[in-house]
């Protein structure tokens, strides 16, 4: 009998629309002949089953399910893909958890301390990984940093970013001492704290890795070259860019690269597919500048672009993850 997975998607945060976006392309991945695949909106309070019909069924938060025709359907498998709240900061995992429910992603700790920019660099350099200077602005406490506090402690130009987010919804690239208010106000719509980031300098990398009981697969490296300052929402989703795979390093760096998307895998105890943005500063010194728990997954986003470079099939990567995820919960 086919097991019915749902693709949780949406979000309330301003990352929805690239959230379904990725949702279309994880229903195309998943095998339909092994699996039935529902979309599933979480949006303004709202829990909406996408029925093949057009018509949405409201989704029964008490066991997930949802009703087609006659039918009650009950999920086996969630597979996340909220870029943002709560997909991404560990409450939707904390939901699944309370439920029994098996889904895609690390667990409810690994996601809330990703999720959280500063709180994931200050952990993973008491780990000894190389991560730039920060410091952060709490909303109702702005007053108490000022501009001149934070260019000493951060230099110029440098990144202000909401703590928590991502597709650099609210970031911006501070070059001048006057541009540092208005950056901070502006991340502050997008959440309630704000990081300063130290400016580096390098060659940006990204690359994916996953792992099942069985295998542990690191995917070719992608080399990220953005048209403009930073690699922004346009640059990530309006093709203003161009990203190189496999990039165009060493193949001793392309190895230290790859060892490290390994070793911070383990060592976070991730789930699913994870993909880490690196800074290759002077010296080939690798610099971490984030972890993606949910990674996009449009056809050009980069996880598919690694794995065709890998001459793998997204299929058989979505079918591991699933099975892996199954067969972990019915031997527990």
């Amino acid at each position: 009998m086919k097991k019915t997975v749902a693709i949780v998607c949406g979000g309330d945060s301003s990352e929805h629309d690239v959230s379904m976006r990725s949702a279309e392309g994880i229903a195309s991945f998943i095998d339909a002949e092994r699996y039935n695949v529902y979309k599933v909106e979480i949006h303004a309070g709202k829990w909406e089953a996408l029925l093949p019909d057009g018509s949405r069924s409201k989704v029964n938060r008490d066991d997930f399910s949802f009703v087609e025709g006659d039918k009650t359907i009950r999920p086996d498998f969630a597979y996340i893909t909220i870029h943002g709240a709560p997909g991404e900061n560990g409450v939707l995992q904390g939901y699944f958890d309370l439920i029994g429910m098996p889904y895609s992603t690390c667990g409810v700790l690994v996601e809330a301390m990703t999720y959280d920019k500063f709180v994931l660099n200050n952990y993973m350099r008491a780990y000894g990984v190389s991560v730039a200077d920060s410091l952060l602005v709490k909303i109702g406490h702005e007053g108490e940093v000022c501009d001149e506090d934070i260019v000493e402690r951060i230099g110029l130009p440098c990144f202000v970013k909401p703590s928590r987010g991502g597709s650099s919804f609210g970031t911006t690239k501070v070059k001048t001492i006057e541009q540092l208010r208005p950056a901070i106000d502006l991340a502050l719509k997008e959440g309630e704290d704000v990081m300063a980031e130290a400016f580096m300098g390098g060659t940006e990398l990204t690359c994916g890795c996953y792992k099942t009981k069985e295998k542990s697969v690191v995917f070719p490296i992608t080399e990220v070259v953005s048209k403009n300052e930073f690699f922004d929402y346009a640059a990530k989703y309006n093709n203003e860019s161009d990203e190189i795979t496999p990039a165009r390093i060493s193949d001793r760096l392309a190895e230290r690269v790859s060892k490290l998307t390994s070793m911070i895998y383990d060592l976070l105890g991730c789930h699913g597919i994870i993909r880490i943005d690196y800074i290759i500063t002077e010296g080939e010194k690798i610099n971490l500048l984030e972890i993606n728990t949910t990674p996009g997954m449009t056809s050009t986003s980069f996880i598919p672009q690694q794995v065709r470079a890998a001459g793998l099939d997204m299929k058989d990567i979505m079918t591991d993850i699933i099975e892996d995820k199954l067969a972990s919960i019915h031997n527990s």
